[in-house]
């Protein structure tokens, strides 16, 4: 039993090791390029780690040396599945109590949406609320001020996730009125747009599925439903 617990330990040095020298060598190249990594995690391609940046996903191979810009895909499914959209999942999640959320009354699918409150067919979208929830659909709102940090539509969302009611806020600025500024609180929408970026968002509407899959502009509530139904499979 000892010389098991022995050998098991020296393994698990072995591959802690092994770890920290592929971070330290990737790191050391992503240094020279001034790129930072919010963080560095094993993908299922043998000898490569997928790297989030600012900007996206990256993959490197763990020597340091070779690096990969675009999508890597599971084909093992009946639906090819982007490994990096997976781990942008798991950072999506992580802002869910910022989240403008509207939650079917007998909720079958969930899609979190960056919307922009002077975007015309987030408008749109915004107002067929009713039926997405009625089909069974929780949409979940995140901040994506498409006209940058700087612009007045920025400062009102702002405004709106930091209020006492972001929902009520929210309904009012889509029917045309105008929100109260709010200056501080805890949540910062840009960081929100920020994860709009590395999701690879360039306009809004933008529907994050549940697997990460992007869908790029405003979908009727069944067609989306449809689109909904082929990914569940």
């Amino acid at each position: 039993m000892k010389k098991i617990t022995f050998c098991l330990s020296l393994l698990l040095t072995a591959v802690a090791s092994n770890a920290f020298a592929s971070e330290s060598a990737i790191n050391k190249s992503l240094s020279k390029w001034k790129i930072t990594a919010e963080s560095i995690t094993p993908s299922q391609f043998p000898g490569v780690s997928a790297i989030l940046t600012e900007s996206g996903v990256i993959y490197m191979s763990n020597d340091g040396k070779y690096t990969l810009t675009g999508q890597l895909y599971d084909m093992s499914g009946k639906i090819l599945k982007n490994i990096g959209d997976q781990i942008l999942v798991k950072k999506l999640e992580s802002f869910k109590n910022q989240m403008i959320i509207y939650k079917a009354p007998k909720e079958k699918y969930v899609v979190t949406v960056f919307t922009d409150i002077t975007c015309g067919y987030c408008q749109k979208l915004h107002e067929d609320m009713k039926e997405y929830n009625d089909l069974g659909i929780t949409i979940r709102y995140l901040a994506f001020p498409r006209h940058g940090e700087h612009h007045q539509s920025a400062k009102d969302m702002q405004s709106i996730w930091c209020s006492a009611t972001p929902k009520k806020s929210l309904d009012a600025v889509f029917k045309g009125e105008k929100v109260s500024p709010i200056k501080e609180c805890k949540i910062d929408i840009m960081k929100q747009y920020q994860l709009g970026h590395q999701f690879g968002v360039q306009g809004t509407p933008a529907i994050i599925l549940k697997d990460g899959y992007v869908l790029r502009g405003y979908l009727a509530p069944k067609d989306l439903l449809d689109v909904l139904k082929k990914h569940s499979n």
